[in-house]
């Protein structure tokens, strides 16, 4: 399935599965592929389906779109090409069927047979060493004409290099390479087959030639494969059916198979299995051209040599890819549960003293103790529930439900959920109310969310400070593009080594007290609106975090995609 991977922007990393011949990419929500980056186009372009492949057309953006860092209208897609609109960078991955010889149920017309190995030793004219293909590489002017010729002319090894450079799943990598080798070499029939894991041979990325019957059955000679593998040695196989030799070899004398090319698949490291080619005659054919003439030559037998080195190595880096995401995923998993093992230890401990303390004071008669003990057992519920909201907020792709809103009434909400917080810890709040930002359009409830993260934040840094003060301002910035949020306080500020780090999820300034989540979060709700959350810190001065919101909605829809804010005449 091909698809659309943002690698850079607002909505970095997100996948987007081209599930329809023609899908459109945009701000609004409507298209296929819905990007929160505001300066991209309602409709910014369309990605559809051709006769060769998939196509880019730019929709007539108000920013145009780049392709490979080139500006295109109308251009052709190739696996691995970068497509750049607004601010964001998208890759395009093609699936499987960008290759229409290639079928995965292909696979299934394979089959292995096991001959005796002497059989084997007659049927084999030629081999070439497994290093063949790398020494091509290295000293291309000692290869023969027809060699050189097809270097030059179908520049196959390039094709070949600068398709696996793009490609890191495996059955798209040899689909791909499959269809160059088909350019190059002129096989009725080929295939890869990989040891997996198991050790267990595995056809891949089956080609029939254009007109012959893909739904005859492809037999490869387990033989030969086991063979080239063990030995590590490419080999040209001839069925010449008036040579008494070769009857005994019944995967190739039964199913007509004249020649067939099987060389290794060497890595760096091993060999991961081999390419098998081959050509079909009948027996009229045979006789008609002579047991001599042959279509494979040794030409061939190198030219398949050096294409199948170079995908082992492209085979080998993908399976070493893929093993670092599991490492990095299953680093990531233990990494977070290790935290929260973490933080509910702490909050259960918490819950567990007040616990004591309840049950001593009931047994007691003991009303201040009993009032103390509850409230230190719904001060930890009150953190499990925090706990569990910014862990389904971090996790959860949601879509902000925009609503003009009034910021100034957002920040007063805010601040008096955090007043009688602040006044047990001594901490003093400026409050100024800004004009412009009556009707910003934000999902009200995920902005208070993050505001109020941040605004607790600030009243936990200054606890203990003298002169402490947290200060709110909300103002729209002088074009009128943006609404802003500004959360400053006096505390002890945060050093300029640990700035990159605080946006990070399980990153705690407060010790026991902080989950880790809140300013990930925060970030996260802000940037699906399209904005971001700006910090600006000084050691033992203060911090300062400025939420900004853009006034032009990516999620409301007129003439332009954009919402368009009227702003209230400034206050005398």
């Amino acid at each position: 399935m091909p698809r659309l991977i943002v690698i850079r922007g607002v909505d970095e990393g997100k996948q987007f599965e081209l599930t329809s011949p023609s899908v459109t990419v945009g701000r609004h929500s409507a298209n296929a592929v819905p990007l929160h980056d505001t300066q991209v186009s309602r409709r910014h372009l369309e990605v559809r389906a051709v006769a060769h492949g998939y196509e880019l057309r730019d929709l007539g953006s108000g920013n145009g779109t780049l392709l490979n860092g080139q500006p295109v209208q109308v251009a052709p897609l190739r696996s691995g090409d970068t497509i750049t609109v607004g601010q964001s960078v998208l890759m395009f991955t093609a699936g499987r069927n960008e290759f229409p010889a290639a079928g995965s149920e292909l696979t299934e017309r394979v089959r292995l047979q096991v001959r005796p190995e002497q059989d084997l030793n007659s049927a084999i004219l030629r081999t070439v060493a497994a290093d063949a293909g790398s020494q091509i590489l290295a000293r291309p002017a000692a290869a023969t004409d027809w060699v050189r010729a097809r270097l030059a002319s179908l520049a196959a090894l390039y094709e070949t290099a600068a398709v696996i450079s793009h490609i890191l799943d495996v059955d798209q990598l040899l689909d791909a390479v499959m269809n160059l080798v088909f350019k190059s070499v002129g096989a009725d029939h080929g295939c890869f087959v990989l040891r997996d894991e198991s050790g267990r041979l595995v056809p891949k990325a089956v080609h029939y030639r254009e007109g012959t019957n893909r739904q005859e059955e492809l037999a490869v000679s387990r033989t030969v494969v086991e063979h080239v593998m063990r030995e590590a040695q490419g080999v040209l196989v001839s069925d010449v059916h008036s040579d008494d030799r070769f009857r005994a070899v019944e995967s190739l004398h039964r199913h007509n198979i004249r020649e067939a090319i099987c060389v290794p698949m060497k890595g760096r490291r091993e060999v991961v299995g081999v390419l098998f080619l081959d050509t079909q005659s009948s027996l009229k054919q045979v006789l008609s051209r002579g047991p001599d003439a042959t279509t494979f030559t040794e030409d061939h037998l190198h030219l398949a040599s050096a294409i199948a080195h170079q995908a082992a190595i492209a085979v080998e880096e993908s399976r070493y890819h893929q093993a670092l995401v599991n490492a990095e995923r299953l680093a990531a998993v233990g990494q977070t549960i290790a935290a929260l093992s973490h933080h509910i230890k702490n909050i259960m401990q918490g819950v567990r003293f007040g616990a004591d303390m309840v049950r001593t004071a009931i047994k007691e008669s003991d009303a201040d103790l009993l009032g103390k003990g509850w409230k230190l057992v719904e001060r930890n519920q009150n953190r499990i529930d925090d706990l569990i909201l910014d862990m389904l907020s971090y996790s959860k792709e949601r879509e902000p439900v925009v609503e003009p809103t009034d910021l100034n009434h957002l920040c007063e909400d805010v601040l008096g959920l955090v007043r009688g917080r602040a006044t047990d810890r001594g901490v003093a709040i400026d409050w100024h109310p800004g004009a412009g930002v009556s009707a910003v359009p934000c999902d009200a409830e995920g902005v208070h969310r993050a505001v109020l993260n941040l605004a607790g934040n600030a009243i936990d840094a200054l606890e203990g400070r003298p002169n402490a003060k947290l200060s709110v301002q909300a103002l729209l910035e002088a074009d009128g593009s943006w609404a802003k949020v500004i959360v400053m306080d006096n505390g002890p500020g945060i050093p300029a080594d640990k700035l990159e780090d605080i946006f990070k999820p399980f990153v705690s300034t407060k010790g026991s007290r902080g989950t880790g989540l809140g300013l990930p979060v925060s970030r996260k709700i802000v940037r699906e609106h399209g904005g971001d959350i700006l910090v600006q810190s000084v050691p033992d001065k203060g911090s300062k975090f400025t939420v900004r919101l853009p006034m032009k909605s990516a999620f409301a829809s007129d003439a332009t995609g954009l919402h368009h804010i009227p702003l209230p005449p400034p206050e005398e």
